[in-house]
């Protein structure tokens, strides 16, 4: 089963995602990603198999950027 999830980040440019988007897709799990910059949060959603949200926060702050999961 996929999951959906969804974090509020710092990530606010499209260069900014094209930083990030080699560590995203790296990772076999995942199977889609977006940000949504236009979002006061810049959401980032993902769509993957068995991937801890904590994982993700800490690739994302890895490369210098805020991330954090939100509870829906």
């Amino acid at each position: 089963m996929t999951d959906i999830l969804i974090f509020t980040t710092s990530v606010e440019r499209p260069e900014q995602v094209n930083e990030v988007k080699p560590l995203l897709t790296a990772v076999p799990a995942i199977s889609g990603w977006n940000f949504d910059l236009e979002d006061c949060d810049n959401i980032l959603r993902i769509e993957a198999n068995d991937v801890s949200p904590r994982y993700i926060e800490s690739l994302l702050q890895t490369a210098g950027y805020h991330c954090q999961e939100l509870e829906y």
